[in-house]
């Protein structure tokens, strides 16, 4: 189906629920003081929902107070964390980034360190309640089904928690077979915008990384199964693995350098223990040209992450490989990922959950960097 095609689906929604394109005023009329609400991971923001929402705070200031805005990380402008807003808004985050760092460090908004794994599950339960949800979906299919996209990890369960869910439905997203398939039916309103996805472009190799990259790769053999984290020095390990054969891709974050290898043909699953034939991955962080390619590819799926990340299931892959970055190591072998000195600076993240599940597996080994 292309994008003519999904936006003819969407007319015929609009035509059969009208109710569910409703203005942006009287969606955010719905939310109340207090309410949770939660937004969509990294790439997957809801840029647009996100600055009508704090445009409709701006107009409408004593809609409602003490709004937590929940979310693992974000890659964009994480406006609601401006001491302006703060009577508004309060950020809660699972990971530590660049759009709050600062506002955690003055006071303004929260971290909650804990095994990414655990998230849905807590979700679900309820013990991370969560009243309002905002995230981004492909367009629908004749079906009614929509792709969360480049976004899965916790984003369904809150999606299937929160009373209130609002879709920006984006032809620029991509569909992705796996965990991430919502009906409309799901969601209380739907609200068309298309606008690019977030990219996130690594920088060019520094010589010191380029080598230590070529070091490290020198670990990863020919069959493995590899998760890799995000940053310059985990790309620069995958850009000296072009000469490896049959590598599988079990992992949280699937990045440029994943995609690569892929399309060279290094990366075929063949030898995976579990979902053989399948790069398996919970979000994406990436460029217009990798989302492109996960576009209806059936040798990708997204799933929640508690699966990807559940230290049983890692521990299932034999040979697994998992290559992850710390801000400080102590020569004790102390590793910390989530500050340095006294400031809070990233976060726990995946990389417990891989070394845990990698100390599982038969063969497996872990690398912290």
């Amino acid at each position: 189906m292309d994008v003519g095609e999904g936006k003819k689906v969407l007319d015929q929604i609009r035509e059969r629920c009208p109710e569910k394109f409703a203005p942006l005023e009287e969606i955010f009329g719905r939310i109340r003081p207090g309410n949770r609400i939660f937004i969509g991971t990294g790439c997957g923001e809801p840029q647009y929902l996100v600055r009508s929402l704090i445009e409709y705070v701006e107009t409408h200031p004593k809609a409602f107070f003490d709004a937590e805005v929940i979310r693992v990380f974000s890659l964009g402008e994480a406006l609601y964390a401006n001491e302006k807003y703060e009577p508004n808004f309060r950020a809660d985050s699972f990971l530590v980034d660049e759009s709050t760092r600062e506002a955690l460090g003055a006071g303004l908004a929260d971290y909650t360190p804990i095994f990414l794994f655990k998230v849905p599950e807590f979700i679900e339960r309820g013990h991370i309640p969560i009243d309002v949800v905002m995230v981004q979906a492909s367009l629908p299919d004749d079906r009614g089904v929509m792709s969360l996209g480049v976004s899965v990890d916790v984003v369904r369960a809150a999606v299937r928690s929160a009373s209130l869910v609002i879709a920006q439905v984006n032809s620029h997203m991509p569909w992705v077979f796996g965990d991430g398939l919502i009906h409309v039916d799901d969601v209380d309103f739907i609200v068309p915008e298309d606008e690019p996805v977030l990219e996130h472009c690594e920088p060019a190799d520094e010589e010191v990384v380029g080598r230590i990259g070529r070091f490290l790769s020198e670990l990863v053999r020919d069959g493995d199964t590899i998760q890799v984290g995000l940053g310059d020095i985990p790309n620069a390990v995958l850009r000296c693995l072009r000469d490896r054969k049959h590598l599988g891709v079990h992992t949280e974050l699937l990045s440029d350098g994943i995609v690569e290898l892929m399309k060279r043909g290094v990366v075929d699953n063949s030898r995976k223990t579990v979902d053989r034939g399948k790069t398996v991955a919970a979000y994406c962080v990436g460029k217009r040209e990798t989302y492109e390619y996960l576009h209806k590819n059936p040798l990708i799926e997204f799933r929640t992450v508690d699966y990807t990340n559940h230290p049983v299931v890692i521990g299932q892959q034999e040979n697994m490989v998992a290559i992850n970055t710390a801000m400080e190591v102590d020569l004790t072998g102390q590793a910390t990922t989530e500050y340095t000195g006294r400031k809070y600076y990233g976060g726990i993240g995946g990389q417990a959950d891989f070394m845990r599940g990698t100390a599982l597996a038969r063969n497996g080994r872990s690398v912290l960097l």
